[in-house]
């Protein structure tokens, strides 16, 4: 009797134990179930937005790419991938390529450069210091549109400032805008300037963040502003220096408000990037099968760019 009871009591207890067990476990689905449906709330808004600003036009894209469109812009005819064998085997296509390839080496690397000088000049607590920041951040308060109407005044080749300040200097005035050899020049060096506010609010940022300590040891063991600039600040600042790198060649592939101003693409071609021929094939031309088509290659092409940049330029960055 004795050891049949004490199996009776084992066999209760166990069943105890598993009934909490399974209280426990079916409580902590039900916290887990409120707080995914509290977080998914609070994401609705954002998730809604993607979905109509950012998915259904990415999905749509890929529809029209497939589908050819008749002058009203409305769908026709499938052909499969006919626009993207006519967009890879047109000249206006490499043509673009190569031009907003130009266009982001001569605006990327020197707007980092610059901007990570200016940030490095200033970084210095004297007096003074903040009016020269407030200075280098103030094209990022513009917007695109208002700063190319300004440049576009500034290189006016009669009116402009920069032909004056020419003349002053007795040379003669430079066609900014309207030849080949300076277009994309003048455009990118606008670009420069437009960039700068925000390169160097980042850049500047990220000095800002590295410990003092730091320089006062360097300081200690005789490192001059050179070597404790280049031992120090840049193994530090490299992570801000990566993430700058790839939202400016991202920016630069997807420049178009400044060149819809200045040069509207030419002169012939001259400043056509990628994006603006995107605009003349869908809106201007209304061949909306092509642009959607031209649209996916960009989109692969700065995917590749961004996955190139996290694979092999990541390696190089020093996150303590």
């Amino acid at each position: 009797m004795s050891e049949l009871n004490k199996s009776m009591r084992l066999g209760t207890s166990q069943q105890l134990a598993s009934s909490k067990a399974h209280i426990r476990t079916g409580s902590l689905k039900i916290q887990r179930l409120r707080e995914n449906a509290l977080a998914y709330t609070f994401l609705a808004p954002s998730l809604i937005l993607f979905a109509v600003f950012m998915f259904y036009p990415m999905l749509k894209s890929v529809y029209l790419s497939l589908h050819s469109t008749d002058p009203a812009g409305n769908v026709a005819a499938y052909v499969g991938l006919d626009n993207f064998t006519v967009l890879f085997s047109s000249g206006q296509f490499l043509q673009g390529i190569k031009v907003t390839l130009l266009f982001a080496l001569l605006t990327v690397p020197v707007g980092i450069l610059l901007a990570l000088v200016l940030a490095a000049l200033t970084h210095s607590k004297l007096r003074g210091m903040r009016i020269f920041q407030f200075a280098f951040s103030l094209p990022m308060v513009l917007s695109v549109g208002s700063s190319a109407v300004i440049w576009k005044f500034l290189f006016h080749p009669t009116l402009g400032m920069f032909n004056y300040v020419l003349s002053l200097l007795h040379i003669n005035p430079v066609p900014w805008l309207t030849s080949p050899d300076w277009a994309l020049l003048s455009v990118a060096i606008m670009t420069i300037w437009m960039n700068l506010g925000f390169n160097y609010i980042i850049l500047s940022s990220g000095l800002q963040g590295i410990p003092d300590d730091m320089y006062e040891s360097a300081k200690m063991d005789g490192a001059g502003p050179l070597v404790t600039f280049w031992r120090i600040s840049m193994p530090l600042l490299s992570p801000t220096i990566f993430f700058v790198t790839v939202v400016s060649i991202i920016g630069a592939f997807q420049s178009f408000a400044q060149i819809n101003i200045l040069t509207k693409g030419g002169p012939v071609n001259s400043t056509n990037v990628f994006v603006y021929s995107i605009y003349q094939e869908a809106f201007v031309n209304f061949r909306f099968g092509t642009g959607s088509a031209q649209a996916i290659v960009l989109f692969v092409v700065i995917l590749l760019l961004t996955m190139i940049q996290f694979k092999w330029v990541e390696r190089k960055v020093h996150y303590q």
